[in-house]
């Protein structure tokens, strides 16, 4: 109701880029949405595998699926007109507001990423070669941009909605949000479930966007001799090649001041490819560390275990590891805002792949402990889980022998980190 009447109601009486036509049958089709909702044809029942689940029955139950005709309806408005009209633009401006609120100056850095990249922008040419395909699951509309992640505005504005994220999961720190947030995931990898990188390692970073994440592994493990990112969009990978070009690059959001919305530093361990992260084309027991951190919810479930397999093929024997950060939808918070229809349709109308995603927990969690001998599980925030899988010592090992350790729940049956994401009406706390 607090969504409706501060959100919905001010589109329909201000703004004119909006078809108030539109908006009126979208706020009808939920609140009908709602109403079959009330009237239990949104369902959940507990999971049948064994992979291990919090002991209470109030959370635990994974989603296994949602059916009659609330989720018709709201499977109608995301194929309709109303995405592209009511759903994406009010998702996109949330984040806009969000980075505003909380002073990322999102205009600012994406004219200044333009403006570097103008040359890049404005060639005709093809970016992808002539061995990469892109798969159909990759070509779909997402985070509001009509062409996905195939097109110059998402690559520039990545990472400034990156900062309008950690924002919203850490409010307390305000435009430092990001820096919290990824700090956890660290920490929680690190600290409780024994990451480790070898001296000289080779690290591949899946799914790298424009290099934020590929650049803090750098940062944060000198000791490793190599550090590949791969990603599936060229305009991502010339992103950040780019900024590695620049680099050093000082963040706008320090108090010295700077020109882009991260910080970045020169490595010439850093390299960056465009390419599949399902099929590398890396040597198999090549790696030491693998990491995929925010992917395997933008993917269809096949896709995700593919590249769980792909990952397993290129680690190392014995001493490789898998690192695997996601959205945790068995948190209160997301169980929360994915039983309200209203909510989880503004945050669906840009992740084509959530509800997949979200249902088929139980699938990934089953195949990381059939691939890896050992797999620990933490929870990294609120929202947020991590996962160390390590490779076995050789493919004839007994799977019946391999362990999978889930640390995300305390004693008493609560989810081990307090949950500090903003509501989905606010902006900043």
């Amino acid at each position: 109701n607090e969504l409706l009447s501060d959100k919905l109601h001010c589109k329909l009486g201000r703004n004119n880029s909006c078809d108030n036509k539109m908006m009126i049958i979208y706020c009808i089709i939920l609140l009908v949405t709602l109403l079959c909702c009330n009237s239990s044809s949104w369902a959940f029942t507990s999971s049948s595998s064994s992979m291990p689940m919090k002991s209470t029955t109030t959370s635990t139950c994974l989603w296994s699926g949602r059916a009659g005709l609330g989720q018709s309806l709201l499977d109608w408005a995301l194929d309709s007109p109303l995405w592209k009209y009511v759903l994406v633009p009010q998702a996109r401006q949330k984040m806009v507001d969000t980075a505003a609120s909380n002073g990322i100056p999102w205009d600012e850095c994406k004219k200044w990423i333009q403006n570097e990249m103008k040359n890049d922008i404005t060639e005709t040419m093809i970016l992808l070669d002539e061995h990469t395909e892109i798969p159909s699951y990759y070509q779909k509309p997402f985070h509001a941009y009509p062409d996905g992640n195939l097109c110059w505005e998402a690559a520039c504005e990545a990472e400034i909605a990156s900062s309008a994220v950690g924002a919203r999961n850490f409010p307390d720190y305000g435009k430092q949000g990001e820096t919290a947030f990824r700090d956890a995931f660290s920490s929680c990898l690190q600290e409780e479930l024994g990451a480790h990188v070898p001296e000289g390692a080779l690290i591949i970073d899946l799914g790298c966007s424009t290099g934020l994440s590929t650049r803090r592994l750098g940062e944060q493990y000198p000791e490793a001799s190599r550090i590949i990112g791969f990603d599936l969009s060229p305009y991502f990978v010339k992103v950040a090649q780019r900024l590695l070009e620049l680099a050093p690059i000082h963040s706008i959001l320090e108090e010295s001041g700077g020109s882009w919305v991260n910080s970045v530093k020169a490595d010439n361990r850093l390299e960056f490819r465009v390419g599949a992260a399902e099929s590398t084309g890396l040597p198999e027991n090549s790696v030491d560390v693998v990491n995929l951190q925010f992917v395997a919810h933008e993917l269809p479930i096949n896709a995700t275990l593919a590249i769980l397999r792909e990952a397993h093929r290129i680690l190392k024997p014995s001493t490789g590891q898998l690192w695997f950060c996601e959205m945790d939808f068995e948190t209160p918070g997301y169980a929360a805002q994915r039983a309200n229809p209203l909510l989880f349709s503004l945050i669906r109308s840009t992740e084509p792949y959530l509800d997949e995603y979200a249902d088929h927990a139980n699938d990934i969690r089953a195949e990381l402990k059939r691939l890896f001998s050992h797999t620990k599980m933490g929870a990294a925030t609120g929202r947020h889980f991590s996962v160390v899988a390590v490779k076995e010592s050789d493919d004839k090992d007994d799977i019946s022998t391999h362990t999978f350790e889930d640390l995300r729940w305390d004693s008493r049956g609560n989810y081990a980190v307090d949950d500090t994401h903003l509501k989905v009406w606010e902006n900043k706390k």
